[in-house]
């Protein structure tokens, strides 16, 4: 039975191919894993053990002189987590606004959407506790979880879709750029509290996920270095149409246009289908 428990995981969320899945995966296989150990060291008496070891190597360290021999954190501390509600929450998120945003993009461009946004909340993190005299004499607060990633995701789809509108328990409908509007107030809020570095590393993850979405409206796409390359060349024969298969950006744009406006259900069956082969080139 856990075996077959095992393997059904496994193929949800590492063999799906679907990245949202991936990355839930992986965290929620991290904090297990982490949670387990946690319980084995407390019962042979080494209390905490585990949770230093997270803070001392594995979590983003707020202070300069740790940077260059940690400089691994900056990907390691995207995959911990402080507690039960600390994962639930990022992860219900980046479920929603990941599953969501693979409407829009490729797989591979999510990849780099997760991974860079959480590595420019911890640099954007390190950049502000190195400068602001606030933060000056504040002493080492490790950096920990994936919000920044998540919060990357979030604004990448409200940079693509701002007028995307869900429904939300006690709120009831709302667009989504308000919602992101709210988060980043409160997380500018969030900067004089205890809590200022997580609040840093989301805003982070804010700008990581605007500029490559507006980027790659200009046609610049960051994830092209990851793109696979054809081990066959094949020729067509020219009365063939050489474009059956590739969609034109012209026709995408026009498309996200008219769900910014009138919402992504408002899509005919032949728009949502063009989508989906955009996001599979």
């Amino acid at each position: 039975m856990n075996s077959n428990l095992w393997n059904e995981f496994k193929l949800k969320f590492f063999k799906s191919g679907n990245p949202v899945f991936l990355y839930i995966g992986i965290n929620i296989l991290i904090f297990v894993l982490v949670s387990l150990a946690s319980v084995m060291v407390f019962f042979a008496g080494y209390r905490g053990l585990i949770n230093d070891l997270i803070a001392n190597y594995l979590a983003f360290p707020s202070l300069p002189d740790l940077w260059l021999s940690h400089f691994y954190t900056v990907l390691t501390y995207q995959f911990f987590h402080v507690d039960f509600f600390h994962i639930l929450f990022n992860m219900l998120w980046l479920y929603w606004m990941g599953q969501l945003l693979l409407d829009f993009i490729k797989p591979r461009q999510f990849h780099v959407l997760y991974i860079g946004g959480g590595i420019l909340g911890a640099i954007f993190y390190a950049v502000i506790f190195s400068i602001v005299p606030a933060f000056k004499t504040t002493a080492n607060i490790p950096l920990i979880g994936a919000s920044a990633s998540v919060m990357a995701i979030f604004t990448a789809l409200v940079t693509l879709v701002p007028n995307y509108s869900i429904r939300l328990l006690f709120v009831g409908e709302i667009k989504i750029k308000y919602l992101l509007l709210v988060y980043v107030l409160l997380d500018l809020l969030g900067t004089t509290s205890t809590n200022a570095g997580e609040s840093l590393a989301h805003l982070g993850g804010v700008i990581f996920g605007f500029s490559y979405v507006k980027l790659l409206q200009n046609g610049i796409d960051l994830s092209i270095i990851f793109k696979k390359k054809p081990k066959l060349k094949v020729v067509r024969n020219e009365n063939v149409k050489k474009q059956e298969n590739v969609v034109n950006q012209k026709e995408i744009d026009t498309i996200l246009d008219k769900i910014s406006k009138s919402g992504y259900d408002k899509l005919s069956k032949e728009e949502k289908e063009t989508l989906f082969k955009a996001s599979k080139n």
